[in-house]
């Protein structure tokens, strides 16, 4: 038989346990119906429900230790009820602290008997502790390293015990420098002091919601962009507070839901790290295609005012302009748009708040790659016609040329910052978008009802490889350019 939980893992958690035990909630919610209930609250932390029994009604209570023992006057041992006196108590919460210690989620459970709602939580009679452990997922560890390295500072705010948070936070290596605060001693902090101290801080234990909303805001006015998770209805102030809010998509209810940005499906911190690397992974392929078909668009712009400019006849026609943009420039931007990560994508900091996609450097990128196509090709039109070459041939050396160049540029601009040599050929997309485009170049170049259309005249080997030649310049340049920008010529910040 299979055994699956809804709602509360905590709830689900004693409820399993309590099968294990040979006790059926169905039968025990027949046998001692639930008459009322004192709901838990991240101010009481505990919760408290009546039953009705053949004696009278009995609350039964759990919660945090510390606060049910403090109501707690009596406890159940094996030779019946007994006094609670403080040394019994200092043991108790004792034995909890050393189950916290091994990453233990420690509830007290207490009852009262012949009671009503307005003293169940009061005279007490203790009944024993429950140890549940909530183990991090295998991938958390890893997805917090991810974390560190992409320049984003997790931190662990949980109403857990200090001692559980501790030695959960230190098993997903939270807590390694920075400082571990409760709620009351965040309760004795101003706002100011939070503010000072709030990026050395790595772990909140036992705060309440306005806790966690605290820290949100500290974290702000220290100029930080914040994403907080939260899936119960006490958090949804902190949620619509943070620039991120993020609920918990199965625990979450529909309140945290409404008041986030985003809803968490699998309540995984993994797929959080997931979801910021495809991000960063789409920003910078529309970077990417955006880099591309600017720097193509200048170069061509650019060629056709400064043949103007030396008095020169245009260096192309209609209609190889129409099928430079649309054929040449096509496919490789749309293989852009697909282009996978770069190796260390998740090693960058994040983009300043506010930076769009046309940074310095992008800029640079662009504007040289456009100024150098440019330039290339108009030096060679002129001397292709000056050379004694045919204006129709002129035209085909600088029609192919500007083609080839593009085709580089393609993949040049993978990446703004990395050469061209390092995984050149990873967007198989790419590589089949410039063979299709090599290929079509050479059937309009060559094949002979075509070149009525197009305007062009094949070359021969050696035009053909003076075209080349002009066209690979663009690789060092941009690969110069490139460097420049690795070494923050382009953007001194």
């Amino acid at each position: 038989e299979e055994w699956s939980i809804r709602g509360d893992p905590t709830e689900g958690a004693l409820v399993v346990a309590a099968a294990k035990a040979g006790l059926a909630k169905t039968d025990l919610d027949a046998e001692f119906p639930r008459v009322a209930e004192i709901p838990f609250t991240s101010e009481s932390k505990r919760m408290t429900t009546l039953h009705e029994t053949p004696d009278g009604v009995v609350a039964y209570a759990k919660g945090a230790p510390e606060i049910v023992l403090a109501d707690c006057a009596r406890q159940l041992s094996a030779d019946g009820e007994a006094e609670l006196d403080d040394a019994a108590r200092d043991a108790i919460l004792k034995t909890a602290q050393e189950l916290a210690g091994e990453a233990l989620r420690v509830l007290a459970v207490a009852r009262k008997s012949e009671t009503t709602t307005e003293d169940a939580e009061r005279e007490l009679t203790f009944l024993g502790l429950v140890g549940l452990i909530d183990p991090p997922r295998p991938e958390a560890r890893e997805a917090i390293e991810t974390c560190r390295r992409a320049g984003i500072k997790p931190v662990m705010i949980t109403g857990d015990h200090p001692i559980t948070a501790e030695a959960i936070a230190r098993e997903l290596t939270l807590l390694r420098s920075g400082r571990l605060v409760t709620g009351p001693e965040l309760e004795s902090m101003s706002d100011e002091e939070l503010e000072d101290d709030v990026e050395a801080i790595e772990v909140y234990a036992r705060v309440s919601p306005t806790h966690k909303l605290r820290v949100v805001t500290a974290f702000q006015q220290r100029g930080h962009w914040v994403a907080m998770t939260g899936d119960g209805v006490n958090d949804a102030p902190a949620l619509k507070k943070a620039d991120i809010g993020i609920a918990m998509g199965i625990t979450g209810t529909d309140v945290t839901r409404e008041a986030s940005a985003m809803t968490l499906t699998d309540d995984n911190f993994a797929s959080i790290v997931g979801a910021v690397e495809e991000g960063r992974r789409v920003f910078g392929n529309i970077k990417k295609y955006l880099m591309y078909l600017l720097s193509a668009n200048l170069g061509e712009v650019g060629l056709l005012v400064a043949a103007s400019v030396a008095g020169q006849p245009l260096p192309l026609s209609a209609v190889q302009i129409l099928y430079i943009n649309l054929a040449t420039d096509g496919l490789p931007a749309l293989a852009l748009s697909v282009d996978p990560p770069e190796p260390d994508l998740m090693e960058k900091p994040p983009r300043a708040p506010g930076s769009g996609i046309f940074t310095r450097p992008v800029v640079a990128l662009i504007a040289i790659g456009g100024a150098w196509s440019a330039l290339v090709n108009t030096t060679l039109f002129i001397w292709a016609l000056e050379s004694g070459r045919r204006l129709e041939l002129a035209m085909t050396m600088a029609f192919v040329s500007l083609a080839l160049i593009e085709f580089l540029k393609a993949y040049s601009y993978r990446s703004e910052r990395h050469s061209v040599l390092r995984g050149t050929f990873a967007n198989r997309w790419l590589n089949l978008a410039i063979l299709w485009e090599l290929g079509l170049l050479g059937l309009v170049v060559y094949v002979p009802f075509l070149q009525g259309a197009f305007g062009t005249v094949g070359p021969s080997l050696e035009d053909l490889a003076i075209v080349a030649a002009c066209a690979v310049t663009i690789v060092p340049v941009l690969e110069a350019a490139k460097w420049l920008v690795r070494r923050g010529v382009f953007d001194p910040r």
